[in-house]
């Protein structure tokens, strides 16, 4: 018979199962895995609810500006359809309607 030759084996190649745990044989992990999936549910539904509100808010605020805006150009709309006095009257009813035009 013919002598096979053994190898020598070192620390590292010996098998172990510690870096896997076992949920099957641990449920408390899986348990503790559940509730950190579920807080962290929770955390991400109160950062969404927040961001919403804030984008509400942001959107009244643009409907205030906007009537804001109105109203002031309205009341010079009626300053400007009106003569000055001394002034000849001709181009006193030039209205500017549009505001502010941006380009970006």
């Amino acid at each position: 018979m013919a002598h096979q030759k053994r190898t020598i084996r070192g620390l590292q190649d010996i098998r172990t199962i510690a870096g896997k745990p076992d949920i099957i044989n641990e449920p408390y992990r899986a348990y503790m895995r559940i509730t950190t999936i579920e807080m962290e549910k929770f955390r991400k539904n109160k950062e969404r609810e927040s961001a919403l509100h804030r984008v509400r808010n942001i959107e009244e605020r643009f409907k205030e500006i906007e009537a804001e805006k109105d109203e002031l150009l309205e009341a010079l709309g009626d300053r400007r359809s009106r003569p000055s006095p001394g002034a000849s009257g001709e181009g006193s009813t030039d209205v500017h309607r549009g505001g502010f035009k941006f380009r970006y």
